[in-house]
């Protein structure tokens, strides 16, 4: 947990990593990457992933599936920061927050600019996104209208 977490106190050095976040998963599969390509393999050990005989255990298995939950909430995020790409934002005293987009907002490389609005979906929270103000809609790209995805 402490690879994670930062807690490298008693409490955070645990094998118990049931409730993590789901970023906190991908980093312990980066971990897990990251032995396994620089490490020369010796044998496990016995605990909360591993019995005395060397099998998997059901945290084990519990484990690969949050961590296989993880990639695909990420993969899920980065098609839809591809449609929906995070809008600029800049906060001033005088002026207060102002939001705008451009062809390369929040990091996505695309041929148009967009306008910012609010993107809700539901159990999350809500964040500025460039919508797309020409062409057919991306849920239906047969589509004959020509408003984008603002509708």
């Amino acid at each position: 947990r402490a690879f994670v977490s930062g807690q490298f106190d008693e409490a955070g050095l645990t094998d118990d990593v049931t409730g993590l976040a789901n970023g906190d998963y991908l980093g312990l599969k980066e971990w897990e990457e990251f032995y396994a390509k620089d490490y020369k393999f010796v044998g496990l050990v016995e605990g909360n992933f591993y019995n005395s005989k060397g099998e998997v255990t059901e945290a084990w298995k519990k484990l690969q599936e949050d961590i296989s939950k993880a990639l695909k909430d990420k993969d899920k995020k980065d098609v839809e920061k591809q449609m929906f790409p995070p809008c600029n934002m800049e906060w001033a005293k005088e002026k207060g927050t102002r939001f705008w987009c451009t062809k390369k907002s929040g990091g996505v490389q695309r041929s148009w600019v967009g306008v910012p609005r609010r993107l809700f979906y539901p159990g999350r929270d809500e964040r500025c996104a460039c919508i797309r103000t020409t062409g057919p809609p991306s849920v239906d790209p047969a589509s004959k209208e020509n408003r984008g995805d603002l509708d």
